[in-house]
């Protein structure tokens, strides 16, 4: 794997507000927050002119489900990113499996509800029916 690490200054993640913060003091967005903004990281955030990010809201079960998923897995993604740097980041990594973690209890509940959500797992995708999983529950 390329280390990063060389071509970015050493207080490249020190400048921080107050927030979640790891043992390198790299502050956080919360899941919902970042997800909001792109961005999980606080320090590296810049807002565009008096733009306000709009909060999102679900009307029903399904859309709370499929919103609490995409903000956890934007949430794990934007911290695989700083890990691919920072590999040696104790909390970050533990922030990250318990964010994995969350993904995969959402998506097992979300599929148990509303069926499959993902084209990874093909014994979900196999059925006696021939059906197409859209065609499966009603839209």
């Amino acid at each position: 794997m390329y280390n990063y690490n060389n071509y970015l200054p050493n207080n490249y993640f020190l400048n921080t507000t107050p927030g979640i913060r790891n043992n390198n003091q790299v502050e956080l967005y919360s899941p919902k927050e970042g997800y909001e903004k792109g961005n999980m990281f606080a320090n590296l955030y810049s807002q565009y002119k008096n733009y306000k990010p709009k909060e999102l809201t679900a009307t029903t079960e399904e859309e709370r489900l499929f919103l609490e998923l995409s903000k956890l897995a934007f949430a794990a993604h934007d911290l695989k990113l700083y890990l691919d740097v920072n590999n040696d980041d104790n909390s970050m990594i533990n922030l990250f499996n318990d964010y994995n973690n969350k993904i995969n209890n959402l998506v097992r509940e979300y599929e148990s509800k509303y069926g499959m959500i993902t084209s990874f797992d093909i014994n979900n995708y196999i059925s006696d029916d021939k059906s197409w999983p859209w065609e499966r529950r009603s839209i």
